[in-house]
């Protein structure tokens, strides 16, 4: 069972619609014994990293989600990428889950349109799993004005938008964080989410 995380501040629904479209059991759940029952766990998110770190503060579950990602399969989404890092500027320096170093600031190029809104092709390193069956046209959905800076160990794939965006983030073991949806990124998308959840042993 894949468990998506409900603290307030996610598009849950959209997540959980792809999942059910591939056919993965999977489970809408703010409970830390589910989150420790579950084989995997996704983390969305939307809105601004300060707030929905403190929701996920309120909702009591930071422990939990920092203990089960070094255990299972997990991977954030748009905002829930964001927070897997040290920390954010957006707004004021706000401290983040710490999975993966790096921090995120707001994307600065001049003469792009923000937030980034739209399709843009990916660059893939090919022997991550999350990307098996891809080919070499692949394109994503982003939203979002606020973009990842970390070593290129952690960086799994990109795209161009001014300069690299950082798509595709890891640590090499069980953390995955997608920029983009997933869940709103067609046939690619549902690929990637699909070889997300057949990391489940």
């Amino acid at each position: 069972m894949i468990a998506i995380v409900e603290y307030g501040a996610g598009n849950i629904f959209s997540v959980k619609n792809a999942l059910d479209h591939l056919g993965y059991e999977n489970k809408l759940t703010d409970k830390k014994e589910e989150l420790e029952a579950a084989d995997a766990i996704i983390l969305p998110g939307v809105g601004a990293f300060p707030w929905a770190m403190n929701m996920l503060k309120q909702s009591g579950l930071v422990d939990t989600i920092k203990e089960q990602s070094q255990v299972k399969p997990f991977m954030g989404i748009c905002l829930g990428m964001q927070l897997l890092f040290d920390k954010s500027y957006e707004f004021e320096e706000c401290e983040g889950l710490g999975l993966i170093s790096g921090y995120v600031d707001r994307i600065t190029d001049p003469g792009l349109v923000i937030p980034h809104m739209g399709w843009n092709k990916l660059e893939y390193v090919p022997e991550c799993p999350l990307f098996e069956g891809l080919g070499d046209n692949e394109f994503v959905y982003f939203v979002h004005s606020y973009k990842a800076f970390c070593d290129d160990k952690n960086l799994f794939a990109y795209s161009e938008y001014g300069s690299k965006v950082p798509a595709v983030v890891g640590d090499g073991r069980f953390v995955y964080g997608c920029q983009f949806h997933p869940e709103k990124s067609g046939d690619t998308g549902l690929k990637i989410l699909g070889n997300f959840a057949k990391l489940v042993k």
